[in-house]
């Protein structure tokens, strides 16, 4: 009994970083090798929900004691390929109990897992140049890249995106619209013309060949983080967000150029994630929402993670997640997947109060300049982004000192260091 428990032990610490020397298993602080928390994949060992299933056969594959002979660091275990994750999926959805139980899941969580072992869909439309649309003017390696997520008929959308925050003149910012596919089915009408004359006009739209649905997201992620691997050597950062958002571009590319002052000396650019972070969130069990996700498909806690209506990261770290996503089955929510190659690469997001990806709290948006107290928000419609630019524009002058939220409370800070230090006494 004694053994089982330590075996059992054993597989409930599957990633925690560990040495095989001379035939003893040793725990060693490994650089990013994560120890995951308890409410993070609850019941992950024990679990018949789907994705838990799939995710430990992925797991034990690691595992020193199971597989000594496979231990891995976690520098070998990001260089893996998919092969991994389609070998799990045949074998754990190749069993009776498994099938029964998928057939007993909502129509649409069905159809997810019907092609989650899928990630080899084609590009149908490439942007320009080597990373996306670009300034004439470049001179110097861009700042940011703009990924933003689009659909086939949010022409407008990206219309005003490109003439407001989205611009990629100055030679700070690279942009692509990120879009799946919708066939003239779905639609009532054929636009992909449109959309190969938009792309041949603006040179930054990426279309794969996958259904663009709610629950793909996620795809484009993954697909964007592979795409971004082998195109994008430069930017510094990637901004990936929704197509109804507004960024204050000016403050953002300020705050930026602060971050690489900070982060460059302490090595840390390649865990640099920034937005609107979410804790210990719970799936969402309500079955009309478009969030609902059934325990028979997964049970546990959610990993802290930033909303997915606009976040910051390094481009170091979008390699970091397109190595250890192969490790990771893919999940219906694009957030949260993104939190938990985060957990596995025992990097954290880091909370920002300036990214509103739930808007602006009551009344706040009606103060004196509010738009320049932001980084992002929200949701807005290709007629307020217009408008906001031109806001943000005209009374740049005037706010020229309106410090950002999350700022303040630094200042404080240092006032208060100043006033307590020795040399004030």
């Amino acid at each position: 009994a004694g053994m089982i428990k330590k075996k059992h032990n054993w597989i409930s610490m599957l990633c925690l970083p560990f040495l095989i020397i001379n035939g003893k298993v040793e725990i060693r602080a490994i650089r990013s090798f994560p120890s995951v928390p308890e409410t993070f994949w609850e019941q992950h060992t024990q679990s018949d929900a789907l994705w838990n299933q799939l995710q430990r056969h992925v797991d034990l594959h690691f595992n020193p004691i199971l597989r000594p002979e496979k231990s891995s660091t976690f520098l070998e275990r990001s260089i893996f390929d998919e092969s991994l994750l389609y070998r799990s999926y045949f074998e754990v959805t190749g069993m009776d109990k498994v099938r029964d139980a998928v057939e007993k899941l909502p129509r649409q969580i069905q159809e997810f897992a019907s092609y989650m072992n899928r990630r080899d869909y084609p590009i149908l439309i490439h942007p320009d140049g080597d990373c996306g649309a670009q300034s004439k003017r470049e001179e110097e390696p861009p700042l940011i890249l703009f990924a933003i997520k689009s659909t086939v008929l949010n022409f407008r959308n990206r219309r005003a995106i490109r003439q407001t925050w989205g611009q990629v003149g100055g030679g700070y910012i690279r942009r692509v619209f990120l879009l799946g596919k919708e066939t003239s089915e779905d639609l009532g009408v054929d636009v992909s013309h449109i959309l190969r004359a938009e792309s041949e006009r603006h040179g930054d739209i990426l279309q794969w060949d996958f259904q663009d649905t709610f629950f793909n997201l996620t795809l484009k992620d993954v697909l964007f983080w592979s795409w971004f691997s082998r195109r994008c050597s430069q930017p510094l950062f990637v901004f990936k967000g929704d197509d109804d958002v507004f960024v204050n571009t000016p403050k953002l590319v300020a705050y930026l150029h602060h971050q690489l002052e900070k982060q460059r000396p302490l090595h840390t650019m390649d865990e640099f994630m920034v937005g609107e972070v979410i804790g210990s969130a719970s799936p969402n069990r309500v079955k009309r929402s478009k969030y609902f996700i059934p325990d028979g498909f997964y049970r546990g806690r959610y990993p802290s993670y930033a909303g997915g209506g606009g976040v910051v990261y390094s481009g170091g770290l979008a390699r970091r997640l397109h190595n250890i996503s192969k490790t990771i089955h893919l999940f219906p929510i694009d957030d949260v997947y993104v939190g938990m190659c985060m957990m596995r690469l025992n990097a954290h997001p880091v909370h920002h109060p300036a990214f509103l990806t739930f808007d602006f709290r009551a009344k706040e948006e009606d103060q004196p300049c509010s738009y320049h107290t932001v980084l992002l928000v929200h949701k807005r419609s290709p007629r307020e982004l217009v408008d906001l630019w031109a806001h943000i524009k005209n009374t740049s002058k005037q706010s020229e000192n309106v410090i950002m939220l999350g700022m303040q409370e630094d200042l404080f800070r240092q006032i208060s260091a100043l006033i307590s230090s020795p040399q004030n006494e």
